[in-house]
């Protein structure tokens, strides 16, 4: 390799240009290892919010302050360690959360979402969640009840908020 080519690759100071090489390697491997998990989003449970394929990031840091709140699209492990699911935060702990003609209802009051575009007639019973559990669903309510995975999770089992 000429001098020039060299120079080119690797600049004035090739010691520099590869210390700085491995510190990027470093922070890439920890960011992208421990602090943002890349998730790609599967079916359609999230429409029109999250397309099927699309690819997300999870903030694993988001909840070490401060907890999870109403409206936050969360990944969720539900069905083992490498299964993780992205939903909607709808009940918050302590809450009765039921869902009537397919519009969630918290502590007797029908919920604002205006994230959700289509409604079957979905019914669930009232429930009481407990002091760490959230209610997660999915935002595109126009499938079938059976088709989708909803319901409680405890907040052990929430991985992070979903940045995009």
């Amino acid at each position: 390799m000429s001098d020039r080519a060299r120079q080119v690759l690797f600049g004035r100071n090739p010691r520099r240009t590869v210390v700085r090489l491995v510190v990027l390697a470093v922070v890439s491997f920890i960011t992208f290892t421990w602090i943002l998990i890349p998730v790609r989003a599967q079916g359609v449970s999230m429409l029109p919010t999250y397309e099927s394929g699309s690819f997300n990031l999870v903030n694993r840091l988001a909840y070490t302050i401060n907890a999870p709140s109403r409206g936050d699209v969360v990944a969720v492990q539900l069905a083992g360690p490498h299964v993780v699911y992205i939903k909607r935060i709808v009940g918050m702990p302590d809450e009765r959360v039921a869902i009537l003609k397919g519009v969630v209802v918290v502590n007797g009051r029908p919920l604002d979402e205006p994230y959700v575009r289509n409604r079957a007639p979905w019914n669930l019973s009232e429930m009481h969640l407990a002091s760490d559990e959230y209610f997660l669903v999915g935002d595109n309510r126009g499938m079938s009840e059976g088709e989708h995975d909803f319901g409680r999770a405890p907040r052990a089992r929430i991985i992070g908020k979903v940045l995009f």
